[in-house]
Order: C-alpha cells, then structure tokens, then sequence
C-alpha cells in the first residue's frame, strides 16, 4: 500500500487521482487550501485519508502538511504536484502581477513541495515525483505565453531532478496533459479580457484565447481515464520518464518534435560552423 500525497485536490485531475487512489486500496495525502472541497473525497476513508489544508505559495503550509503527513503514515512514497493555474493574454498584454502569480503557483510552488518532501524520500531511498506539465510544456500557443514559460520551466526542473535522484531510489515522471474537461480555462486562469487588451493581438491571442474558452466543457480529454493513467503508468517497474495524456497531446508533440528535428538537420552545417577550427584549436 502507498501513500500519495497530491496538490490541488479539490478540482480536474487532482480530484480524480485522488479518487482512484483511494479506490486502488492506497493512502492519500488530499490537499487543498479550502478543505470544505475535499470533504466528500475523505469521507469513508478515516484509516486512508488524509485532508489537509495547503496554499503551495506558502512554504509554512506546505513543510507543515509534509511533517504531518510523515508523522501519520510513516513516509510518502508518491508525490504529485497537480496544482496550478491558467493564464490567458499575449505577453505584451501581461501584467507583472499575473505573471508572478503563475509563476508562484506553477514553478516556485512545485519546487517547494519537491524540496519539502526530498528528505524524507532520500532517507528511506524510494518515491516517486510525478509533476503535471502539459502539453504547453513541449510547444507554445498565443496567449498562453506565460502559462507554457511556467510548464516549460517544469520540464527542465524536472529533467534535472531525475538525473539527481535516480541514483537515490528516486524517480520521477513528467505529466503532459493535451484538453481535458478540468477547469483550467475556467476558475483556475484568469477569466476577463486582459486589463489592457491590445488590438494588434485580437488575430493571434485574441482568436486563441476565444477558442480556448469556447471549448471549455467539451475537450475530448476525460480526468478519470486520466488518473487511471497515470497509475497504470507507476504501476510498474521502470516506469516512463513523461507521459502524453490524450490524442491531441500525442499528435502536437509529434508534429512539433519532428518540426525541430528536421529545422536542426537543415541547420546542421551552420550550427557546427561555430566551433573553433581544429587547425586554430
């Protein structure tokens, strides 16, 4: 039996791994910074539950929760970093408060969790830290410049956290969700017109921005195969390093990897025209 500790627990993804890692027969950790949301995912699940109230932009909260999470069922073996927030607005539109908003919940919010729960992962050397990208994370789309800077950073972060820990009994697994029918255009991102919306944008982010919402409800992503998912991807031995979540994820990936790939190769003799020349070196 594992005990999985999860951000976000309230809404979308977290709610539903919550779910089904309870229904599994393990331990969750089910965090929110309002508990009355997770009440009902708790209920019936005394000896496997744990609700406790977290904001991941204060580092208190979050080394308070871990300690109490130890202390009641001996370590977290699984750690998912789910929470975070949309943003939508060409970078020009951004404002600097937004912008350190996104960045506070996305990055800084999930290093910190990460850092609080490393020890005590590095002492008994094993777990797992799953952290959400998405698929924002491999390619960029207008109006959501910030929002991939932020998923971007997680799959750097990441990268190098794995190359760090696996050599501990530690691994980790990237999280690439494509849409889904969470509320990431809705509640969780910003939900008027930037405050100083420009016209220049209303073809490229305002298009963007407007399909975006227009398709909330209706992605063809569904939560529950997702949770799914992802258990059946840590169910094994030598699990995945990242992990695709929906057709359209698969698809922009591949279409964006190939792009890069063969930009590279077309750029090769350019590329390595910048060395030094052996004779000179």
């Amino acid at each position: 039996m594992k005990t999985w500790f999860i951000t976000g627990c309230s809404t979308g993804f977290g709610r539903e791994l919550t779910q089904a890692v309870l229904d599994a027969g393990d331990r969750a950790v089910v965090t929110a910074r309002n508990l009355d949301q997770v009440a009902d995912l708790v209920d019936g699940h005394d000896d496997r539950a744990l609700a406790l109230a977290v904001d991941v932009t204060e580092p208190g909260q979050v080394r308070a929760a871990v300690k109490e999470a130890e202390e009641h069922f001996g370590g977290i073996d699984v750690l998912v970093n789910n929470a975070g927030i949309g943003y939508f607005a060409a970078v020009e539109e951004s404002t600097d408060a937004e912008i350190r908003r996104i960045f506070d919940i996305n990055v800084f919010g999930l290093s910190d969790v990460i850092r609080a729960v490393l020890p005590g992962m590095r002492a008994r050397r094993r777990g797992t830290i799953v952290n959400f990208s998405s698929i924002g994370g491999l390619r960029a789309f207008p109006a959501v410049g910030y929002y991939a800077a932020t998923k971007f950073a997680v799959e750097g972060l990441t990268d190098a956290l794995r190359q760090e820990v696996e050599p501990l009994g530690i691994t980790t697994l990237l999280v690439e969700p494509g849409p889904f029918r969470t509320d990431w255009a809705g509640r969780s991102a910003n939900e008027t017109l930037p405050e100083h919306e420009i016209a220049d944008y209303r073809s490229t982010a305002g298009v963007q921005r407007s399909e975006f919402r227009a398709g909330t409800g209706n992605e063809p992503g569904d939560p529950r195969r997702a949770a799914q998912a992802i258990i059946t991807a840590l169910s094994g031995a030598g699990h995945p390093q990242r992990l695709l979540l929906g057709t359209p994820a698969y698809d922009m990936a591949i279409d964006q990897l190939e792009s890069m790939l063969a930009e590279i190769r077309y750029n090769e003799k350019l590329t390595k025209s910048a060395d030094y020349d052996a004779a000179e070196a």
